[in-house]
């Protein structure tokens, strides 16, 4: 799974908009760690999910550069991925790098509108902005409108009908933390935003 729109790296445990990796990992951990025995990890390159092997005791959900946005994408994927999916490398998912054809641009953007709907309903929660990402620079050239309509009728689909259980539990936390649940109402996510 690919980083969106990632485009400045941040210091070691700095990230842009005065957020702190730092804090981002305790929120995690306070949610998530003991429960399901996994933590957040800043990776060097490609993000990537790591279940618990006899070498590594706690499954890693590894982010790249140091990306406050990579960190809530990929978490938006953990949310996502049910116990089976959470023992395989990567979920078991299929990925296809940057380069993509308008056939592996398609199945890429079916598979990454629930994970960047989350990612959207994250960044609000923690105060930030978000834009959705095609996620393929080299590949062919795209018209993103209609996977941007899609991760807005998802995102609207998660306030109607609910949260994925993990997601509602990290966005009440992010909310508590950052302070926003003011802004946080389903009027505010307009895809005049994406």
């Amino acid at each position: 799974m690919q980083a969106p729109h990632c485009t400045q790296a941040a210091p070691a445990g700095v990230v842009l908009d005065g957020h702190q990796l730092a804090d981002l990992h305790a929120i995690f951990a306070e949610c998530f760690a003991a429960r399901y025995n996994t933590v957040l990890v800043r990776g060097a390159d490609e993000p990537v999910y790591l279940p618990a092997t006899a070498s590594q005791a706690q499954h890693h959900i590894v982010y790249a550069h140091g990306f406050y946005a990579s960190a809530l994408h990929e978490i938006a994927h953990w949310c996502i991925a049910g116990p089976q999916r959470r023992e395989q490398e990567d979920y078991g998912y299929w990925y296809c790098p940057d380069g993509r054809n308008a056939e592996q641009q398609a199945a890429f953007e079916q598979v990454e509108v629930k994970p960047q709907a989350l990612e959207w309903l994250f960044s609000r929660a923690a105060g930030l902005g978000f834009r959705v990402s095609v996620d393929n620079l080299s590949g062919e050239a795209c018209d993103p409108m209609p996977f941007r309509r899609a991760v807005h009728a998802q995102v609207q689909r998660y306030w109607q009908q609910g949260f994925p259980q993990r997601a509602g539990l990290f966005i009440e936390a992010l909310l508590n933390f950052y302070q926003t649940r003011a802004l946080f109402e389903p009027q505010a996510f307009r895809i005049e935003d994406l």
